[in-house]
């Protein structure tokens, strides 16, 4: 073990060669000593001196022959210090300390994580979503530790050998289910997915939120194809006035708006579907997938909120974007037919539980009640986010009739 011998001027590293980390050693002994500073090395390694030589060059450091038992002397060159002339921190590492997420992160912080120290020089990475006031939340690294504490593991969260059997039409119904919950998933984890690499890394709790967004909802794809198929049911049918509706969310240039229509009002909406699946859905696997997906996507609406608030706190004037996404949203699909006619029958059906005239109609009025619970807690996200409650309620209005 290599020991120094006197605290500032001699090192012994016994028989370790700078080809097996001596240099780490004579690195820390170096720090200790201001430039001009001397270091006396003494070692027994085979063409210690010769490797120190190399080694002293390729670091700016000056090399001076001793006597025995000093192999040389390393006078230590102003090189190191001359290398991080002009860095500077990029923010603080914990985002609860004061300024440690900056307004505009600078480009050449790059990958750089934050709080680190930035060598100048260092190449500029220009990400599209770089300013705070257009990216941040402060529930942000809260939701994503909540998040990753929160995953649940599909083979064993689920109980997939639960016996049950259920008649060939309501079989039917939750595939017709299953199916279109996976194509709105599909669109839930692209649109997150689309703006994960245009982020700064500087707000890395943003991007934390994103990934495991992502990994909700590939895992609710996969869920929802395992139930699907779970019978030996063949998957249902994909409208092209759902796909149509699904593709607005995709095309959404804006991260903001984007968030908006797909976190604030569609996954939003879906919460209300999930609860109704845990409610009507006929079997235990069926009711066990909404619990779980529904714990995964309230937090994805509760970070949409959170980043929309702290955006419009200091950009009142999004409010009027918003609005103005809601309505050329509502105008664009204006000529499609909405929700797949077999998804709502499937829903009827699974609220009737029977084929009876009265369960049908009383199926039917707990799909409308849902319709109702979907706008109305719409219309209180949107108050939330500062709107009026009579432009509250016409924009609930004129969301996308296809829920998502």
């Amino acid at each position: 073990m290599a020991t120094a011998t006197s605290p500032a001027s001699i090192i012994d590293i016994d028989d370790l060669g700078l080809d097996r980390g001596a240099h780490l050693l004579i690195k820390r002994a170096l720090r200790e000593l201001p430039v001009g500073g001397r270091l006396g090395v003494r070692g027994q390694a085979p063409d210690l001196l010769v490797h120190l030589a190399a080694w002293c060059r390729s670091q700016g450091h000056q090399l001076e022959p001793a006597s025995p038992p000093v192999v040389a002397w390393v006078i230590r060159g102003s090189a190191e210090t001359g290398r991080w002339r002009g860095a500077e921190q990029a923010g603080k590492a914990a985002a609860s300390e004061q300024g440690a997420v900056v307004d505009h992160p600078k480009a050449s912080w790059g990958l750089a994580a934050r709080g680190a120290t930035v060598e100048a020089g260092a190449p500029e990475f220009h990400f599209a979503l770089a300013v705070k006031s257009e990216i941040w939340a402060d529930e942000a690294g809260r939701l994503y530790t909540q998040a990753a504490a929160a995953q649940w593991n599909p083979d064993t969260a689920i109980d997939w050998d639960a016996s049950f059997d259920l008649p060939a039409e309501v079989e039917d119904a939750v595939v017709q289910l299953m199916t279109y919950l996976i194509e709105n998933e599909n669109a839930a984890l692209l649109v997150p997915a689309r703006f994960l690499g245009q982020i700064h890394p500087h707000f890395k709790e943003v991007m934390q939120v994103l990934a495991i967004q992502m990994a909700d909802e590939a895992r609710h794809v996969e869920v929802f194809t395992r139930r699907a198929l779970l019978k030996g049911r063949r998957l249902g049918l994909s409208t092209a006035s759902g796909q149509a509706s699904l593709k607005t969310l995709v095309d959404e240039p804006d991260f903001a708006l984007a968030s908006f229509l797909l976190s604030v009002l569609g996954e939003g909406s879906f919460l209300n579907l999930l609860s109704f699946l845990q409610a009507y859905g006929p079997d235990p696997v069926t009711r066990q997938i909404a619990r779980l997906a529904a714990q995964d996507e309230a937090r994805h609406v509760a970070f949409g909120m959170a980043h929309l608030q702290f955006q419009l706190a200091g950009d009142p004037t999004l409010r009027h974007r918003l609005a103005l996404a809601i309505e050329r949203r509502h105008h664009a699909l204006a000529q499609t037919s909405g929700l797949n006619e077999e998804v709502f029958d499937a829903l009827v059906l699974l609220a009737a539980g029977a084929w009876r005239p009265a369960a049908i109609g009383e199926g039917y009025a707990r799909v409308q009640a849902l319709n109702s619970e979907m706008a109305a807690g719409r219309r209180r996200r949107l108050m939330k986010l500062g709107f009026e409650e009579r432009a509250a309620e016409g924009l609930s209005e004129l969301h996308t009739r296809n829920f998502m």
